[in-house]
């Protein structure tokens, strides 16, 4: 491992995104995500993802000079097309309209289509409790990686669910979970880290579970069971709730499911991803900001201040080690693993930009 400052990260990021030509206001954007999602301790969600998205430009499935556009728009929602660029700028510019229509109306709503992977869910959601509001984002994703329940075969994808609500001293609930047992990214940072998996994290083609994270990863496809693993500790829970997020993010947008159009049932020449987000107002429905926040409070303080089941791991709210994380690292920089820097540098030097990250 080598500790990476935040900033020191955001201008490796940055320099492989021009080196690519993509447009400076968003690298920003992305950049800034991304390094987020470190930050959080998202490790699946930030830096690691580089490697893949330059998969993606070599292969012609990204755009990196998208044009992205307002397709629709009203009182409360928004549709935009994000002209196959990676996700970021169009998610962080659906969020910031959803926001601004939810201040205007008490709710709003928006949907991205056209669109990649765009990091990670809980910084989108997390945008909302930023301005006092309730924040929902979902996103469908590329790769057909979950076996549904009762199936042998993957159909969706991890179709993550990021949902946020502010409180008054404390830090606010951010729950950003993958319906899968785990995100892909899990895998990879097992075996960059040389580690096996769990039982439960992947399955094998015989559909038993797969505890080499190298041979998870090199699966094609991938086999990853949905929340609750199996269907006596409730997969057909983690199922639905994917299928969920596919009517939200892909359906709803006209998307891919899986990196599948639904009408051929083929892949196409871009990824076709699609998000939705929602932007809540508590007060609303409270009269006031503080009464909903200082509910928040309580209901926080009433869940820490259960007894514990083991002596030294305190009871804990979604959100919690994220926040701590996202202190720690500030203060000690981001750590990647020398597997991961390796990837890094091979990126930074297939586009011709500078590598800044010596160990």
């Amino acid at each position: 491992m080598i500790m990476v400052s935040p900033a020191t990260l955001k201008r490796q990021i940055a320099e492989v995104y021009r080196a690519w030509g993509m447009p400076e206001r968003h690298v920003n954007t992305t950049v800034e995500l991304m390094v987020e999602a470190d930050l959080r301790g998202i490790d699946s969600h930030g830096i690691g993802m580089l490697p893949q998205y330059e998969q993606y430009r070599r292969q012609g499935r990204l755009n990196v000079q998208p044009d992205i556009q307002v397709v629709k728009e009203g009182p409360t929602f928004v549709l935009i097309d994000a002209d196959h660029g990676l996700g970021h700028p169009p998610a962080e510019m659906a969020m910031r309209a959803a926001i601004e229509k939810c201040e205007d109306c008490g709710v709003g709503f928006a949907v991205v289509r056209n669109s990649n992977h765009y990091g990670a869910a809980g910084v989108y959601s997390t945008m909302a409790v930023e301005r006092g509001l309730i924040g929902l984002a979902v996103t469908g994703t590329s790769q057909r990686a979950v076996v549904p329940t009762f199936a042998r075969e993957p159909m969706f994808s991890t179709n993550p669910i990021a949902f946020a609500a502010p409180a008054g001293t404390h830090d606010p609930f951010s729950l950003d979970m993958a319906t899968s047992t785990v995100a892909v990214g899990k895998l990879q940072i097992a075996r960059r880290a040389e580690k096996p998996l769990p039982t439960g994290w992947a399955l094998n083609a015989a559909g038993e579970p797969e505890h080499d994270a190298a041979a998870a990863v090199a699966s094609v496809p991938k086999r990853m069971t949905p929340v609750g693993g199996t269907r006596a500790l409730g997969s057909h829970k983690g199922y639905g709730l994917a299928m969920m997020v596919e009517i939200l993010g892909s359906v709803l947008s006209g998307s891919y499911v899986g990196g599948r159009d639904l009408t051929t049932l083929e892949p196409g020449k871009y990824i076709n991803v699609g998000h939705f987000f929602l932007a809540l107002d508590p007060a609303f429905f409270r009269g006031e900001p503080a009464a909903f926040t200082a509910d928040m409070d309580r209901l926080i303080d009433w869940l820490h201040g259960t007894a514990p089941a083991e002596d030294g791991q305190p009871v804990l709210v979604a959100g919690d080690p994220e926040h701590a994380s996202r202190r720690l690292r500030m203060a000690e920089g981001i750590p990647m693993t020398d597997t991961l820097l390796e990837e890094v540098r091979q990126v930074a030097r297939g586009c011709n930009a500078p590598f800044l990250l010596e160990g």
